[in-house]
C-alpha cells in the first residue's frame, strides 16, 4: 500500500521479470571495474570449485585413473595419476582464491573485533556504537527507532540520548522513506557475523598452514576438504545474517533511493524488451494474413 507520506515500495514481479531485471542488474555492476573483479573471482571460485566437486565425485575416469608407465593398469588413487595431480592444482588455486578474502579482508575484520572487545570487554559504550555506524546498512542501535524523522540537527543535538546513535554521529542511518524507522537490531547478532568473519580467517589460516607446509604426499587426507568446508560455512552463516537483517530493515525502512532508481531504470529497460517482443510477434502473425 501507500505510506502517510506518500511513499510506495517498488510493485511485485514473476519469477521470471525478477529473473530477467537481476541479470540485467548483474549485468550493469559487471561493466564496473570492482564488479568486473568480483564477477571475475566469483566465476573463478564456481569454475574451480565445479571442478575438484567432479573430480572428488569421480569424473574423468575414463581417462584420469591411468598414471605414467602404468601399462594401462587403472588406479584412479594413485599419487601420479593425473586425477591425484589436478586435484592438487584444484585445491591450491581454491585456496588461493580463499586467501584473497579470508587475508585481503584483515584490516575490517580486526578492526571490528577490536571495537567488539571494546564493548563486550572493556564496557566501552562508544565500541559498539562505533560498529552500528559501521554495520548501518543492516544494524540498528537500541533506541534507534525512537529517533524523530526529519531532523537534521540530530547530529549536533544533545536531546536524544547518545546510546541511540552511532558514532560518528553523521553514521545515522539515512532518513527512512517509509516514515517509519526499523525496530532495533539483537545485539548478538553483530557478535554473530564479526566472529563469523574472524573465524573465517583463522580457517583460512589453518588450510594455508596444511596446502603449504605438507606436500601432497604427506599431508593428512582428511584436512584440506574440511578446513575448506568450514571456512565457507561460518563466512556463508555469517553473510546471511548480514542479507536477512538488510532485508528486515528495507521492509520497514523501504527502499533506499540510489537502489530504486537503478531497479527502475532496469524495469524500464525490461518493459520495453517486452513490448518490442510483442510487436515483433504481432507483426509475425498478421504477415501470413495479409498474403
Amino acid at each position: 500500500g501507500v505510506y502517510p507520506n506518500g511513499y510506495k515500495f517498488p510493485p511485485k514481479h514473476t519469477w521470471a521479470e525478477a529473473l530477467l531485471i537481476g541479470l540485467k542488474g548483474l549485468w550493469k555492476f559487471t561493466l564496473t571495474p570492482l564488479g568486473f573483479l568480483i564477477v571475475l573471482y566469483g566465476l573463478n571460485v564456481v569454475a574451480w570449485g565445479g571442478m575438484l566437486f567432479l573430480l572428488l565425485i569421480g569424473g574423468g575416469r575414463q581417462f584420469m585413473c591411468f598414471p605414467p608407465g602404468s601399462n594401462g593398469r587403472k588406479d584412479c588413487n594413485d599419487q601420479q595419476s593425473p586425477r591425484r595431480i589436478w586435484i592438487e592444482i584444484d585445491s591450491q588455486i581454491l585456496n588461493a582464491l580463499f586467501c584473497v578474502t579470508g587475508f585481503g579482508l584483515v584490516p575490517w575484520r580486526f578492526r571490528d573485533l577490536y571495537y567488539l572487545l571494546k564493548w563486550r570487554i572493556g564496557k566501552r559504550r562508544d565500541g559498539f556504537r562505533k560498529l552500528a555506524g559501521i554495520h548501518r546498512s543492516w544494524f540498528r542501535l537500541p533506541g534507534s527507532d525512537r529517533l524523530p524523522i526529519g531532523d537534521s540537527s540530530l547530529e549536533t543535538s544533545s536531546d536524544h540520548p547518545d546510546s541511540s546513535i552511532p558514532l560518528p554521529a553523521s553514521k545515522i542511518p539515512d532518513q527512512p522513506l517509509t516514515g517509519i524507522r526499523a525496530p532495533p537490531t539483537a545485539p548478538w547478532k553483530l557478535d554473530y557475523v564479526i566472529w563469523a568473519y574472524v573465524l573465517n580467517t583463522f580457517l583460512q589460516v589453518v588450510l594455508s598452514f596444511f596446502m603449504w607446509y605438507y606436500n601432497r604426499y604427506d599431508r593428512p587426507s582428511w584436512s584440506t576438504g574440511t578446513f575448506v568446508a568450514l571456512a565457507c560455512i561460518v563466512a556463508g552463516l555469517g553473510g546471511l545474517m548480514v542479507f536477512q537483517e538488510g532485508k528486515r530493515v528495507k521492509k520497514v525502512e523501504g527502499i533506499p533511493v540510489e537502489e530504486a532508481e537503478a531497479l527502475a531504470d532496469i524495469e524500464k529497460g525490461v518493459k520495453a524488451e517486452g513490448k518490442k517482443k510483442k510487436k515483433k510477434a504481432r507483426v509475425q502473425t498478421v504477415k501470413p494474413l495479409i498474403g
